[in-house]
Formats: structure tokens, sequence, C-alpha cells
């Protein structure tokens, strides 16, 4: 069997999010159940700059540990009139008092935890089609009121 290295990552865009509320669904078969709001936001970086319509959602499942597990849609405009449809599911995971922090809104060291998303871009825009045949990774923190993410194009 041959090994192949590890792929590597390049910088796509900084990506921020501004969230609100939740609706509370309760618990279910398959975890703790929220729903976050996503009211708007910004990507920016060299090859994708866009806003973030508002209308997005976090549908997102607690499981039994603490450990949160996303799934978002968001509609993106480019800063040239495209749009893109951003889709991706991650995981946020740490130790319980750090997650109770997070849970309090507090300010946490993204160090202090785990936060890795997984974003998937479609679009008709000839432009941007080479977001459909990309895979992405990302890095996120969340803030009190919004979510921050370095998202980096896998090589």
């Amino acid at each position: 069997m041959r090994h192949l290295s590890a792929p590597s990552l390049s910088f796509l865009c900084d990506m921020e999010l501004t969230v609100e509320g939740a609706h509370l669904p309760g618990k279910t078969p398959i975890g703790n159940r929220r729903i976050i709001r996503v009211t708007g936001g910004s990507l920016r970086g060299d090859r994708l700059t866009a806003e973030v319509v508002p209308g997005g959602d976090d549908w997102i499942t607690v499981r039994e540990d603490g450990t949160i597990i996303q799934d978002v849609r968001i509609l993106l405009k480019t800063d040239d009139g495209e749009l893109i449809m951003m889709s991706y599911r991650g995981i946020r995971t740490g130790e319980p008092e750090v997650l109770q922090r997070l849970d309090n809104n507090e300010e946490v060291d993204p160090d202090e935890y785990y936060f890795r998303t997984a974003p998937i871009f479609e679009t008709a825009s000839d432009k941007y089609d080479w977001l459909n045949r990309r895979l992405f990774v990302s890095r996120g923190i969340r803030l009190p009121g919004k979510v921050n993410y370095s998202i980096y194009t896998v090589d």
C-alpha cells in the first residue's frame, strides 16, 4: 500500500457571522437541539469577498458530553454580485468547564477548545466555479454574539 503525504492548506478567507437567540426544541433521540439564527456577516480574502445574506441557520446537536455538532447553511453575496451557497458541518468540544464558559457567552481563548468545520460551497457562477471543486476546512472561535472562522483550502 502506498502512503501519500499529507495535503497542505492555503488560506482562503476569514469569516465573521453574527448570530442571535436560540430556538430550543429540546432533547430528541439524537441529542439536545438548538437552532441559532445567522443574522449576517462577511467573508474577506484575496479570492473571495462576500456578505452573508441574513436568514441562515445553525442546527446544533449537543451530545451528552457537551460536544456540539453544527449543521449550518447560509447564502453569500459576493462583492461583484454573485450568489454562493455555503454549508458546513462542525465540531466544538472541550473540557466541561470550558464548554460551560462558552455556553455562558464568555470569551474563551480558542486554544482551550477544539472548534473545526468542513465548509462546502455551491454556486452557478463561472467566476467562482473553482469553489465547487475544492475541499475546505476551518478553525473557529465563539465570541459573544458572533462566531469567527479562518477558512483554508485543502490543496
